[in-house]
């Protein structure tokens, strides 16, 4: 089973001061900064994912979509190629997308064949995935007949692309030069039953698919995810391969290597770590919540409330030092009990009058007594410490999704996938 990460432009500075919060004055993003297979070891992925949507942005006429990338990040891209881009090593596979959760209120996907091609080939990625159009809709029973017609439609879209690209690859293919990076096509199959899926699966297969993605169960529960494996089971055509789009469940993964799943994505884990109400920093057998300590300077509830008269700022950036110093004497065992940490927490969060908020605060409790991150041996826990677990900007809060995906690695290499 071979866990992709999707390409979100989401990179740490290894220079970033925790102390002052600062970065280093030197520090060229581009040249310095480290993704999370740089930045850990092992890798916690064995290939990255990237989005058309993401590089180039969308641009059609119901809609735009601006996309991550500044222009020399994408210049960069398309001439250097995605190995040497992302600095990934021999051993990680890159796979691209069109990113259709991007262009999901649109009629059509606003990409041509050649565009998307282009895109595939010019980064020089190992396989890519055909234009398709999500369908957000889950009836398992609906006969076609019975369908919304938007869905029917979305999914006939999908199918008359795959076909039309898996053409226009082969073509390609045939035209590379000798010892040339052939690309890899993948099919992708979109539905809102078991029928309606495995349908979609066999006529990728008429189409001369080997690889197929499975898109549009991110809302599915695993019950249903099962339930549309197994019809596509029924099927499936001897070495076919699946993907699933957007989806981890690393308890199920087991049950889905059944059904030949041999691949997946997903930034559930990342993202976990800043997004999630309280699962913010994993561990093996449970999850904890970050400690958060706002940055005055940075957090806007903050500044609005200071601007307002409401705050003092001094008072707010009194004891918002207080918190990070007790805290980070908490974690060298010099002199500071969790009590007194927790009473600094709770008194600078008061000064937010958030009373939901105030409330988290008592959650915090088991994560400075458990003490996880002296437990982790990922690279950034032992290098960062208790910062690890201190909700507060961006370079905190990557890294500890960083720190998530080397558990999901971990969680994923125990899993007896045959």
């Amino acid at each position: 089973m071979k866990f992709y990460f999707p390409d979100s432009q989401d990179q740490i500075s290894p220079g970033y001061d925790f102390i002052n919060d600062e970065y280093p004055y030197h520090r060229v993003r581009q040249r310095d900064d480290l993704y999370a297979h740089q930045a850990v070891s092992p890798a916690p992925y064995d290939g990255i994912l990237v989005s058309k949507a993401i590089v180039d942005g969308t641009v059609n006429g119901a809609g735009k979509y601006a996309g991550k990338y500044t222009t020399g990040q994408r210049d960069r891209l398309y001439r250097d190629g995605v190995s040497h881009f992302f600095g990934l090593p021999d051993t990680m596979r890159s796979l691209g997308d069109c990113g259709a959760f991007n262009y999901i209120d649109q009629e059509y996907p606003p990409y041509s064949i050649d565009e998307v091609l282009d895109f595939y080939y010019k980064c020089g990625f190992d396989s890519g995935i055909s234009i398709d159009h999500v369908i957000f809709g889950y009836k398992p029973d609906l006969p076609e007949e019975d369908a919304d017609p938007a869905w029917v439609k979305r999914r006939e879209i999908s199918l008359d692309l795959a076909e039309k690209f898996i053409k226009a690859v082969k073509s390609r293919n045939k035209l590379m030069p000798e010892g040339k990076k052939r690309l890899e096509p993948v099919g992708a199959a979109q539905g809102w039953s078991p029928d309606s899926y495995a349908d979609s699966v066999s006529r990728l297969q008429e189409m001369g698919y080997k690889r197929i993605a499975l898109g549009g169960m991110v809302p599915l529960k695993t019950p249903e995810i099962i339930a549309c494996l197994e019809r596509i089971s029924d099927v499936r055509q001897d070495g076919v391969e699946f993907h699933l789009l957007g989806i981890t469940r690393v308890d199920s993964m087991e049950r889905f290597v059944k059904f030949h799943v041999t691949s997946f994505d997903s930034t559930s884990a990342f993202r976990q770590a800043f997004m999630d109400e309280r699962n913010n920093y994993h561990t093996a057998d449970r999850s904890y919540m970050a400690i958060r300590v706002p940055q005055v300077d940075g957090n806007l509830a903050l500044k609005r409330l200071i601007l307002a008269g409401v705050v003092s700022q001094s008072e707010a950036i009194k004891a918002e030092r207080e918190c990070l110093k007790l805290l980070r004497r908490y974690d060298a065992d010099d002199g500071v009990e969790v009590q007194e940490v927790m009473d600094a927490l709770r008194a600078y969060q008061s000064l937010l009058g958030d009373e939901k908020k105030l409330k988290k605060v008592e959650k915090y409790e088991a994560t400075l007594t458990d003490r996880p991150w002296r437990r982790c041996p990922c690279d950034l826990c032992r290098q960062h410490k208790i910062e690890m677990v201190i909700f507060r900007g961006t370079e905190r809060n990557k890294r500890r999704g960083f720190h998530n995906m080397t558990v999901l690695e971990a969680k994923m290499r125990k899993l007896p996938l045959t």
